[in-house]
């Protein structure tokens, strides 16, 4: 038995930000809310595509979906209208930011794939730089590092994926310049703590 991942108040803010469900040509797209519950599910356990359970749809539909809106931005621009929602509620904490990196290793069949430089995660960054892949070798074999800023409450403002073998220091500058939040209104978007930590 499968259960909702969303919900009501998190999906009727989410589904705003969302394309609209209703396409002008050819068949009409399945339910968003099911979709976007069935990638929650993926990210959650870490399970492949096909061990999808049916109660979400076919798997293919869901992973295709979720790869559109890669390539088309969508996520990015998801975080952002939720940041700025935040921020308008006082929800995100300036005082203080924090910054970490992480390791993640590559498969073992990633070794040939192509070598990329820096990838972002923010306002500043094209759609299709989160396609790219960040693959260097470190003490581990194939690895890509994950760098987060996160705001003084642990809420995510700024993600930079490297190659594994990139010190945290030699992104540090960009990742505190990555990640504006636009504020509700007029003004400059916001980017800068307080102080960094």
């Amino acid at each position: 038995m499968t259960r909702d991942i969303l919900t009501d108040e998190q999906w009727k803010r989410l589904r705003t930000v969302l394309p609209p469900q209703k396409q002008r040509i050819g068949r009409p797209a399945k339910d968003h809310r099911p979709i976007v519950n069935g990638i929650l599910w993926i990210l959650r356990t870490g399970a492949p595509w096909r061990d999808l359970p049916a109660e979400y749809g076919p798997w293919q539909t869901i992973a295709t979906r979720f790869y559109r809106w890669v390539k088309t931005g969508v996520w990015t621009r998801v975080l952002q209208e939720l940041q700025r929602q935040a921020d308008a509620a006082g929800e995100l904490n300036w005082s203080l930011h924090h910054v970490d990196g992480t390791v993640v290793r590559a498969h073992q069949h990633a070794a040939g794939a192509q070598k990329r430089g820096l990838t972002t995660m923010g306002e500043a960054t094209t759609t299709a730089e989160h396609t790219d892949e960040a693959l260097g070798r470190s003490k581990g074999g194939f690895s890509t590092k994950i760098h987060l800023r996160a705001e003084g409450g642990g809420k995510p403002i700024a993600l930079l994926i490297t190659a594994g073998q990139r010190h945290e220091q030699s992104v540090f500058e960009t990742l505190m310049e990555a990640g504006t939040v636009k504020r509700a209104g007029r003004g400059r978007p916001r980017f800068r703590p307080e102080r960094k930590g």
